[in-house]
């Protein structure tokens, strides 16, 4: 059953997409998103298909293959982790060249921006949730993660939550009545008043809240995500068209400040050599290592740049650097690009095919108010972004692109950029910015918790 296949279902949300993307409304096409659109068509479609087999029931011939991939979100995340890892080492090593000018000329503005970008989508999620104060917490700060499709903020925003949780259980004997029901809910809805009025939590009670906070905020995170990437994906499309900006002219301009900022620089010059898969699997391979460590920063918890973060970062120095013994890390452009763009189109699928049934049922479900929020989040934050990095920090738009992205820790968007803009700019800003912006999200997602809102 070629349901059932994960490589077809792939390559045919990578075929339709790119057809999709193909299409042009004036000026405007989507390109290599396509991809994504047609994958959330196919992996809702896909869900849909599933739920009426394991409805029917275990004599259904086609049970075991639904629930199959039900257990594996339509496509396993495996494929996702090696399409991304492609995608962020080839960006990498194809930026690494213009990396030490873009830093020289733009200096601690990636810094600035990165922390100013997560700021605002953590104080639009204080202001979102406002409009509906029903709505649990956790859920929030999931939500703000995945507005800012920030996995890695996840995982802060789930070891946060699991400490607000657990604070909570400890005092609930001290809290007012209200609160004490809200916890009760979320520990078993049947029993939820006999709880909230016995005044204490037995230990599995205590841990059934944690686990209740940790997956309500998985939930708002789940919900959040897809819609975040849309409004990122579009948003980079149509923001020149709103701002009346000139692609090409800003390519021009930007050529023109990185030859003005590499003037003088002492860089040994290393020759283009042909694809080297060696070091190119080794960047890999070491950059989802260094992604995968995690430093302490006291009450900040634990930091880490995930796999995304790691590759791209690793990538751009050895980038740089050109060449180790007999690894050359400096290759042929046309190989490398041909790469990235593959593991871009099918990154981008299957994290449609993935997110497809959530990003629809949530529309029609209870979820909706999470999925609204979601857009209004990525929306403010996007906007924000665009208009502090070129009005106030006179940023040039291929490297602002990616800037936004990387404060917004959007690899979708960052690969809409550079299909877009036809340039690796866009990812010097990505990868100046996204450490900064990973580390504000760790702070304001903490600050979230705390804050009485």
């Amino acid at each position: 059953n070629w349901v059932g296949s994960q490589l077809l279902l792939m390559i045919l949300a990578v075929a339709l997409g790119l057809l999709l993307g193909k299409i042009k409304l004036g000026k405007f096409s989507l390109g290599g998103s396509g991809a994504l659109f047609v994958g959330l068509a196919v992996g809702w479609a896909v869900y849909r298909w599933c739920g009426s087999i394991m409805a029917a029931g275990e004599g259904n011939r086609h049970y075991a293959l639904a629930e199959a991939l039900l257990s594996q979100g339509i496509i396993a995340d495996d494929f996702l982790n090696l399409f991304l890892l492609l995608f962020v080492a080839s960006v990498g090593l194809l930026a690494a060249k213009d990396m030490a000018a873009v830093l020289k000329k733009y200096g601690p503005r990636f810094i600035l921006l990165g922390l100013l970008v997560t700021l605002i989508g953590a104080a639009a999620t204080c202001g979102v949730s406002l409009l509906h104060p029903e709505t649990e917490k956790y859920q929030m700060a999931g939500v703000y993660t995945g507005a800012l499709t920030s996995s890695p903020g996840l995982g802060a925003a789930v070891e946060t939550a699991a400490t607000h949780a657990q604070t909570l259980a400890d005092r609930f004997g001290e809290l007012p009545q209200e609160q004490r029901l809200e916890i009760a809910l979320g520990i078993d809805e049947e029993q939820a008043e006999e709880t909230a009025a016995s005044g204490s939590l037995t230990r599995t009670q205590k841990a059934a809240y944690v686990s209740h906070a940790q997956a309500s905020t998985g939930a708002g995170y789940a919900i959040g995500y897809p819609f975040g990437v849309l409004v990122v994906i579009l948003g980079i499309n149509l923001l020149p068209r709103l701002f009346r900006l000139d692609p090409e002219k800003e390519k021009a301009l930007f050529l023109e400040e990185m030859q003005q900022a590499r003037a003088g620089a002492q860089r040994r010059e290393v020759e283009e050599k042909p694809f080297d898969l060696l070091a190119f699997s080794l960047v890999c391979l070491l950059g989802y290592t260094l992604g995968s460590l995690r430093l302490y920063l006291g009450p900040l918890g634990y930091f880490g740049l995930g796999s995304t973060g790691g590759t791209l970062i690793l990538a751009l120095i050895l980038g740089y650097i050109g060449k180790l013994g007999p690894l050359h890390f400096h290759m042929d452009g046309r190989t490398i690009s041909a790469v990235q763009h593959l593991g871009m189109v099918f990154f981008l699928a299957i994290v449609g095919l993935k997110y497809g049934y959530k990003a629809v049922e949530t529309l029609q479900g209870p979820g909706a108010f999470l999925a609204l929020a979601s857009v209004l989040v990525a929306t403010v934050t996007l906007l924000a972004a665009f208009v502090i990095g070129r009005y106030a920090l006179k940023l040039n738009w291929v490297i602002l692109s990616g800037a936004v992205c990387g404060g917004m820790t959007s690899t979708p968007g960052l690969g809409t950029a550079i299909d877009s803009l036809k340039s690796e700019g866009p990812a010097a800003g990505y990868g100046a910015t996204y450490p900064f912006a990973l580390l504000g999200m760790v702070l304001f997602t903490i600050l979230f918790f705390i804050l009485p809102v």
